[in-house]
C-alpha cells in the first residue's frame, strides 16, 4: 500500500504572471510522447491552445518524441538559434526525460533548457481527483466503505527507479487527498499490473476500488489500464486549465533555474 505522506496544504491556483518582461520572451516547446490514438493528438493540440490563451504573447509550439506531427527535431529546425524552454508533457522522469529529449535538443541549433516533467505535483492531484469525481467516485460516507475503498493509480511504467518514485510521491499525495489507500500500478515495463493491483486489494478486502488514469492524453496504454478497472475508470489528465498552469509553472521554473543549458530540471511540489 502507498503510505501518505504529510505535506503543505496546496495553495488556490492563479493567473501565471509573465516569465519575463521582454517582448520576446523564450519559446515554449511542448514536447508529447505521441500516440496512434488520434484523440492523443487532438488533446496536446487543445492543450497547447489553453497555454497560449494563459500566457498571451509567448510562442508556443509542439514537438513529438514519436509517432505524431510535427516530430520534435523538425519543430526545433524551424526555431533555429533561438532560446527555448522545452516542457515534456510525461509526468516522471525517465528514459526520455533523461534522454531522448536532451540528445534531440543537442542536435539542433536552439538554446534550449529542458523543464522538469510535469509530475509529481499537487495540481495533478487536482485533475485527478476532478476526474475521479466525473467517472462516479464518491468519497466513503461510512468506516466499512473507507474499510473497503482504494485507488489503483495507472501509469505508463518504466525500467527507470526514479519513475516509480515520481509515480509514488503522486500516488501518496492523491491518497492523502481521497483518504483511502492509492496503489501505483502499470502499463509496462514495471510492475504490479493495473490488474494484479486490484486483484492484491481484493485480498485485502477493498473491492470498492476505482482506477485513476495517470496519462496526459488517451492512447493504448490508458486505455488497456481502463479496460482493468473492476469499476470506475477514469479519464486521462487531459487539456485541463489546471495543466496549462502546469505547463507554465514547468517553464518559468526551468528559466530561473541556474543549472546549465540542456540538463533537465528536478520535478518539484512548489504549488502554482
Amino acid at each position: 500500500m502507498t503510505r501518505t505522506v504529510p505535506m503543505t496544504p496546496t495553495a488556490t491556483p492563479t493567473a501565471t504572471p509573465a516569465a519575463t518582461a521582454t517582448d520576446n520572451p523564450p519559446a515554449l516547446v511542448l514536447v508529447a510522447h505521441g500516440s496512434r490514438d488520434p484523440r492523443a493528438l487532438s488533446t496536446v493540440r487543445a492543450l497547447a491552445e489553453r497555454v497560449r490563451r494563459q500566457r498571451p504573447g509567448l510562442s508556443v509550439h509542439l514537438g513529438h518524441i514519436e509517432l505524431n506531427e510535427p516530430l520534435l527535431p523538425g519543430t526545433l529546425a524551424a526555431l533555429g538559434d533561438r532560446e527555448a524552454v522545452l516542457v515534456p508533457l510525461l509526468l516522471s522522469r525517465g528514459y526520455h526525460v533523461k534522454r531522448d529529449i536532451p540528445d534531440i535538443a543537442a542536435g539542433s541549433r536552439v538554446r534550449a533548457r529542458i523543464a522538469a516533467p510535469l509530475g509529481p505535483h499537487p495540481l495533478l492531484v487536482d485533475v485527478l481527483h476532478e476526474r475521479l469525481a466525473q467517472a462516479g467516485w464518491r468519497a466513503p460516507a461510512t468506516g466499512a466503505e473507507r474499510a473497503a475503498s482504494a485507488v489503483v493509480l495507472a501509469a505508463a511504467g518504466s525500467r527507470d527507479p526514479d519513475a516509480a518514485t515520481d509515480t509514488g510521491r503522486t500516488a501518496a499525495l492523491l491518497a492523502e487527498r481521497l483518504g483511502v489507500p492509492v496503489v501505483p500500478a502499470y502499463a509496462s515495463a514495471a510492475t504490479p499490473t493495473v490488474d494484479g493491483a486490484v486483484r492484491a486489494l481484493a485480498a485485502h478486502g477493498r473491492h470498492r476500488t476505482a482506477v485513476a488514469s495517470y496519462f496526459t492524453a488517451p492512447g493504448r496504454f490508458a486505455t488497456e489500464c481502463a479496460e482493468a478497472a473492476p469499476g470506475i475508470a477514469a479519464d486521462p489528465l487531459g487539456a485541463h486549465p489546471a495543466l496549462a498552469r502546469l505547463v507554465l509553472h514547468r517553464y518559468d521554473g526551468a528559466l530561473a533555474a541556474a543549472g546549465p543549458l540542456g540538463s533537465p530540471a528536478e520535478p518539484a511540489l512548489t504549488p502554482v
